[in-house]
């Protein structure tokens, strides 16, 4: 009989009988459908195995013919469930059991924290805590890894960059903090000279003797606050220490396409949700839901743990985000306005927050292939100041 392994859930019964015609009782087995398979002569008897649920039809076959029949070994499904009912204060405890390892198995257990001062480290817990990264809370309810990385980058100014990994039942946080500007230490004593062409527009002198005065033009290695103090007699050499602003200027190149296409994500979105069977998704939730026709598709994929192993199991969550092509076309004079504030942004990026754009001028202007084509200078008030050190013979 082929696929007899399918009969394991529906049971198994191995029937031994005795006396005359047992060929004849297989025969009549045949003829009324009821299968049996493994039939072996057992001195003065036959063995053989058939299905739970033809018990009562062999029954009636058996009052038929000359034969004894007993039902003598169960198998399967049905007969393991009955068994397991009697025992069933163990099954309970064993499933409880079960439940409770699945349970911690996937339960967020620490929060390792490296590369952080303490301060920032107690801004990022408490940012952790506000998104529900917790401990005791199950893995998930909470966001992925990549989403929970984006969300305290965004939210703590003191972050360059946090590497988010969850490890187990552990999540790792590899922190870089944004380099304050390094405090100058004063190895010797040192001339401050001007590190470009600029026009001076403030001073602040500590320590030195001031070589030049506001307004002045000055060029690039000028001195600016000299190191050396007191009288030709009584002369000292100290290390000069200043803030000096200067106004300096940039020139810079800037392209803007006067129509631009891109594409936005309109807010509306789908999600389905299906459950992870090994390789298998099985949908059970939105799956009937008709998607966007432009989209953006994110997904989600969650494991179900068991102590340090991943089990075949889990649910996928998908969101489809909506997008619109958005087409936007500039006048000459509004990309031209674009196109300053772009190289504007640009060039405050490089030079810091420390430094300030003062003004910009227009030195060429053109249009062509659908491009607005600018060449600025561009005002710059910033710090100017480069130290260098006294040496034998100044």
């Amino acid at each position: 009989m082929k696929n007899q392994w399918i009969n394991f859930f529906y049971g198994i019964v191995k029937v031994t009988i005795r006396g005359k015609g047992m060929e004849r009782f297989i025969n009549d087995c045949i003829r009324n459908d009821i299968p049996v398979w493994n039939v072996r002569r057992e001195e003065e008897s036959l063995s053989f195995f058939i299905r739970l649920k033809d018990v009562h039809a062999i029954r009636s076959v058996a009052r038929k013919n000359e034969c004894k029949c007993y039902l003598k070994r169960k198998a399967g499904l049905p007969f393991l469930i009955q068994r397991s009912l009697k025992n069933s204060g163990f099954i309970i405890g064993f499933g409880l059991f079960f439940i409770v390892i699945l349970l911690l198995s996937n339960m967020v257990w620490g929060i390792d924290i490296k590369g952080a001062k303490p301060s920032t480290e107690h801004l990022i817990k408490k940012e952790l805590d506000a998104m529900g990264v917790k401990v005791g809370k199950l893995q998930f309810f909470i966001d992925d890894p990549d989403t929970i990385q984006r969300k305290l980058t965004n939210n703590i100014q003191e972050l360059t960059w946090v590497g988010v990994e969850l490890i187990g039942t552990n999540y790792h946080l590899e922190v870089v903090e944004k380099n304050e500007p390094e405090k100058i230490t004063l190895s010797g004593p040192q001339h401050i000279v001007s590190k470009k062409k600029a026009i001076i527009t403030k001073m602040y002198v500590e320590q030195g003797q001031p070589a030049v005065t506001i307004h002045e033009h000055v060029r690039e290695g000028q001195i600016l606050v000299s190191g050396f103090i007191g009288n030709e007699k009584n002369q000292q050499k100290v290390a000069a220490k200043a803030e000096i602003f200067g106004e300096t200027w940039y020139r810079a190149e800037v392209i803007k396409p006067i129509e631009t296409t891109f594409n936005v994500f309109s807010g509306k979105d789908k999600r389905k949700y299906y459950l992870k069977l090994g390789s298998f998704h099985v949908p059970f939730w939105g799956f009937n839901q008709e998607i966007f026709p432009s989209f953006e598709m994110e997904d989600d994929v969650r494991t179900v743990k068991f102590l340090k192993w991943s089990l075949p199991l889990g649910y996928v969550k998908e969101i489809y985000r909506e997008k619109e092509v958005v087409k936007r076309s500039y006048s000459i004079n509004e990309a031209k306005e674009a196109a300053l504030n772009d190289g504007k942004k640009e060039l405050q990026q490089k030079l810091g927050d420390e430094a300030e754009i003062k003004g910009q001028k227009v030195l060429h202007q053109s249009s062509e292939n659908g491009k607005v084509k600018l060449i600025v200078l561009y005002q710059v008030i910033e710090n100017i100041v480069k130290t260098t050190p006294i040496v034998q013979g100044d």
